[in-house]
């Protein structure tokens, strides 16, 4: 017995001095960071930060550059401001950062429950027409709870593995459009249309397990409605959230239209969810086996009201829709002016595939090239050009400023990405520099799906997508540029978007 309390008291003194040691160590830390900040200059406060005054920023944005030049101004600011200057975007007073080691600085400060910037106009019609919040558009725990549930269907790697066969369908679908599309010289007009529908098509199969008829010889009107309606009330949600509620009804054409669209998005994806689960009913009243493998049956498996379900999937076929034809629009567009890296990108698919034509999701993780094709593609044309965090709760420091709580924070992707400071001949495509190891550059300097916790919840599957599309199209056809040589270049429609149409040639193999 004497024993064991002389080895438990050993036992204790030993912790208690293990513990003291700690308390020391932490005191003395405590200590010298006191003395660093003692050292340090006191922060810059938001009214120090440089920019340009509200009219000349107006007058380059309407006048001059155009809500379609966004992207631009984001590289202007950079240059003539530095890395950190301010601008007001209509009546909102937006902080833009346009630094790798500072866009980390504020999203590693961005708190348990990230917020974008408040998107008040989406907001506001869901609120009008008394529809949830979905995905893009919920915050705190409410938005916590939906993204925790669609993780597990969308980001786990296995889990979007198993949506490979019913994209390869689609992509079937997609080759026979685009030979029905050529012409006698083998030339398709305005690609980006097609890989619109493609990208549509593509959401709805994982959404609904179901096809919508996108790439159809001949469309479906109530498609061609949806797609339409995407395209205008992209565009007008920048007007929108420049307006105030006020200036609404003075002026109620922008946003009647606006809500119209909207509208058409939520009619569209209700139609197609209640379709898909009274199906599901019928079969279960049947008595037979229901085994849903799409996102719509895993949402309606939990519980949530419907009202919740109508809006995510609204707002996830948003998301999947303008990523997809956009990174493949632009991704053939460089491939076809880069011959060589075609030629080499080919070779690794065959080698990869042995002799088979259909890839699967195991097959494109040993495809390194046209993950890096991808990946400088996304770079060089980020879909989302700039994104954006409102801390709520508490002032951050970015740099050498004290930004106040609620400030809007514009996170400027286009700029990072383009800065000759952060990649080297920054406007030349060279998917080899994500393969090139000696080559390193910040990890935030081209975050076109974002990071964090409100990174695209839909990365996976839109890469998956992205990598069997263009590796069936490599297959199947050589592709050359336009034979007029026009050259293309990117415009803001809220994402970023081809400025005008894409001409390629499909030649067969």
């Amino acid at each position: 017995m004497l024993q064991q309390v002389q080895r438990a008291t050993g036992r204790s003194a030993f912790n208690l001095l293990k513990w003291m040691e700690r308390w020391m160590k932490r005191c003395a830390d405590l200590d010298a960071s006191a003395g660093l900040e003692a050292n340090k200059a006191p922060l810059k406060t938001l009214g120090c930060v440089p920019g340009p005054s509200f009219v000349s920023f107006a007058w380059k944005l309407f006048a001059q550059h155009g809500l379609s030049r966004l992207h631009e101004l984001q590289i202007e600011g950079l240059r003539r401001y530095g890395p950190v200057w301010r601008a007001r975007f209509g009546f909102f007073l937006t902080v833009h950062v346009s630094d790798p080691a500072l866009i980390e600085q504020v999203l590693r400060q961005e708190g348990q429950h990230p917020m974008r910037s408040d998107l008040s106009s989406w907001k506001d019609y869901r609120k009008l027409r008394g529809h949830h919040y979905g995905l893009l558009t919920a915050e705190g725990e409410e938005w916590q709870s939906v993204r925790s549930l669609l993780g597990k269907h969308m980001l786990r790697p296995k889990a979007v593995e198993a949506y490979d066969q019913n994209l390869n369908s689609v992509v079937d679908d997609l080759i026979a459009k685009l030979r029905f599309r050529r012409c006698s010289q083998g030339l398709v007009t305005d690609v980006a249309s097609e890989f619109y529908r493609f990208g549509l098509e593509g959401i709805s199969s994982v959404l609904f397990e179901s096809r919508i008829g996108c790439l159809d010889e001949v469309i479906p009107k109530e498609t061609e409605h949806f797609i339409q309606s995407i395209n205008t009330m992209f565009i007008k949600t920048l007007l929108t959230l420049a307006m105030p509620v006020w200036l609404r009804h003075l002026f109620p054409k922008n946003w009647n239209i606006f809500c119209e669209s909207w509208d058409s998005l939520f009619n569209f994806a209700k139609g197609h969810i209640d379709q898909r689960l009274s199906a599901e009913a019928e079969k279960i009243a049947r008595g037979e086996k229901v085994e849903g493998r799409y996102l719509t049956y895993f949402l309606s498996q939990t519980g949530m009201p419907m009202k919740t379900i109508y809006s995510n999937v609204t707002e996830l076929l948003l998301a999947g829709v303008d990523t997809i034809s956009s990174t493949m629009s632009w991704s053939l567009y460089e491939l076809s002016r880069h011959p060589e890296v075609q030629d080499l990108l080919r070779k690794e698919v065959l080698k990869v595939l042995g002799g088979r034509r259909i890839p699967t999701a195991a097959d494109v993780a040993r495809m390194p090239l046209l993950k890096a094709t991808v990946k400088e593609v996304l770079r060089l044309y980020p879909v989302i050009p700039a994104n954006a965090r409102v801390i709520p709760k508490r002032d951050i420091q970015v740099g050498d400023y004290l930004i106040p709580k609620k400030t809007l924070i514009t996170l400027c992707h286009f700029a990072t990405s383009r800065d000759p400071a952060v990649f080297p001949n920054p406007d030349q495509f060279q998917p080899h520099r994500w393969l090139n190891k000696d080559q390193t550059h910040h990890p935030y300097a081209s975050v076109p799906f974002g990071v964090g916790k409100r990174s695209c919840i839909g990365r996976r599957i839109a890469e998956l997508e992205l990598h069997l599309a263009l590796s069936r199209i490599l297959l199947e056809f050589e592709v050359k540029p336009d034979p007029e040589g026009i050259t293309v270049t990117p415009k803001t429609r809220t994402l970023l978007v081809p400025g005008n149409g894409i001409n390629l040639k499909f030649i067969e193999r």
